[in-house]
């Protein structure tokens, strides 16, 4: 197996259900034991850590925690951020992800897999990250939420579709 892009990496997770820190923590030490793994349960603890901190990777629940307020300080920061989530898995909240600049949105069901996705976030750009995240959840998210469920923002997705399939 390779070495994981992960080793040796800082990352802090965010989650107010101490189970999810805990399969994310197993997750990811597992293919990246030499990872520096972090957690916080709430906005304040998080917080304190994106200001006085650097990390590679954020990883920040949106319910509970104040994902979004987290998200955009930690892009101002210039830190990599993936939104994980199961209660705000919404085409909303994903759009609003992509906006803010956070670089992947997980659904929680995916924790399994978190470690690719993550790897993902380090190995690309913004835009290209986004094509490959949508081309691995496409379909997870078209039988989520239906056949249609770029419709409501077609434009949107028309561009994001355009400026994430330009040639890098």
């Amino acid at each position: 197996m390779t070495e994981s892009i992960l080793n040796g990496k800082k990352i802090l997770a965010v989650d107010d259900e101490p189970d999810v820190l805990s399969v994310l923590e197993e997750e990811i030490l597992g293919d990246a034991p030499k990872c520096k793994f972090e957690k916080a349960t709430t906005y304040e603890e998080a917080a304190k850590k994106l200001k006085s901190e650097t990390y590679d990777v954020v990883i920040l629940d949106i319910m509970g925690v104040r994902g979004f307020d987290l998200l955009d300080l930690a892009v101002r920061k210039n830190f990599r951020v993936a939104m994980l989530t199961a209660h705000a898995l919404t085409p909303e909240d994903l759009k609003r992800s992509f906006e803010m600049k956070a670089r992947a949105y997980l659904p929680k069901e995916k924790l399994g897999e978190v470690v690719p996705f993550l790897e993902d976030v380090l190995k690309y750009d913004y835009l290209p990250g986004w094509r490959r995240l949508m081309n691995k959840l496409g379909g997870y998210f078209k039988a989520r939420w239906g056949k249609y469920w770029q419709k409501a923002e077609a434009n949107f997705w028309e561009d994001f579709e355009k400026i994430t399939s330009s040639k890098w």
